[in-house]
């Protein structure tokens, strides 16, 4: 990877009078909100927000079949393990309780194309690695897209593009100054999402207030 997140911040140095620092982290094939902290303190007081719980944060996905009950909650602790296909995380067997990382999603299915897909809305309580696409797969609804928790076999349509069709749609948290505001950003839809949504006859925009 020539272009990347961590050379882009290095090279902002210069503009800033400080190195900008990413305060979340998104999986490489994830796209959507990242948060960038433009100085030290602003990133200090920003990580607090985040172990404290105080970040409301909304994914989409397109997920295989549709989950029943459409609404619902996942809480499964999670361990890494390795792969021939890198590292991934699986469901904590007994007697791993001790390095376990405990995890929380709540999901919500928006809309759904018959039984073969389902738009969902996925917010995570923790920030586990790979915690959304690995709880997803546990109830039997991995996400479209996800080679490493078998999503990236039989797509739901034909022409589809066989990227991972999760999205960091909103994020929300209060103002690291300023207790009266809050910082509120939406990420639109990513091309691959979205011309999936149009072959699906999904409307993003018709359901935006689903965040």
């Amino acid at each position: 990877t020539t272009r990347h997140l961590d050379g882009l911040l290095a090279a902002m140095e210069s503009r800033f009078g400080d190195r900008p620092r990413l305060v979340h982290r998104l999986d490489r094939d994830t796209t959507g909100v990242l948060l960038v902290a433009k100085t030290r303190n602003a990133a200090a007081q920003l990580g607090k927000t985040f172990q404290t719980r105080s970040a409301a944060k909304t994914y989409w996905a397109l997920v295989k079949g549709v989950p029943n009950p459409i609404q619902g909650k996942i809480e499964a602790a999670l361990v890494k393990a390795s792969g021939p296909d890198g590292d991934r995380v699986r469901k904590a067997l007994p007697g791993e309780q001790a390095k376990a990382m405990h995890a929380t999603t709540h999901y919500s299915v928006i809309d759904r194309v018959a039984h073969k897909a389902a738009w969902v809305s996925l917010k995570p309580v923790t920030g586990r690695q790979h915690q959304l696409r690995a709880h997803m797969h546990m109830i039997g609804h991995p996400i479209v897209g996800d080679n490493k928790y078998e999503g990236g076999m039989d797509l739901p349509a034909e022409n589809m593009e066989p990227k991972l069709h999760l999205h960091a749609r909103r994020l929300m948290l209060p103002h690291p100054y300023d207790p009266h505001k809050k910082i509120d950003v939406t990420a639109p839809l990513p091309e691959h999402m979205r011309k999936t949504w149009d072959l699906l006859g999904l409307d993003p925009e018709r359901f935006a207030k689903e965040d």
